[in-house]
């Protein structure tokens, strides 16, 4: 199971919701943002960050948008990853500070 961006997100360059993402799954191109399937652990902390309400759990996607899970999951080469640093996501968001790079 994944999140999923959907339709509202076209054209939205708040990105609120890569902030928040431990393990840095989203992906952009021209239009919007995308959910990496493989790459999300199904937190689900992304979506109260999303301003335009888009992110949904894979099994409540709206009827209208059901197609946005296959696009979320299509490889494109025009797709480049998002919130990307050299730290792993554990190291950049331990709230102990046990791991130090």
């Amino acid at each position: 199971m994944t999140m999923v961006v959907t339709e509202p997100c076209k054209g939205c360059k708040d990105k609120a919701c890569l902030k928040v993402c431990p393990t840095d799954c989203f992906y952009e191109d021209g239009d919007m943002v995308y959910i990496h399937p493989d790459e999300c652990i199904d937190c689900g902390a992304c979506v109260p960050e999303c301003p335009v309400e888009a992110i949904f759990h894979e099994d409540n996607v709206p009827e209208p948008w059901l197609h946005y899970i296959e696009l979320n999951a299509k490889p494109r080469r025009s797709v480049r990853p998002l919130n990307r640093s050299r730290h792993t996501p554990c190291a950049v968001r331990c709230v102990t500070h046990v791991r130090k790079m």
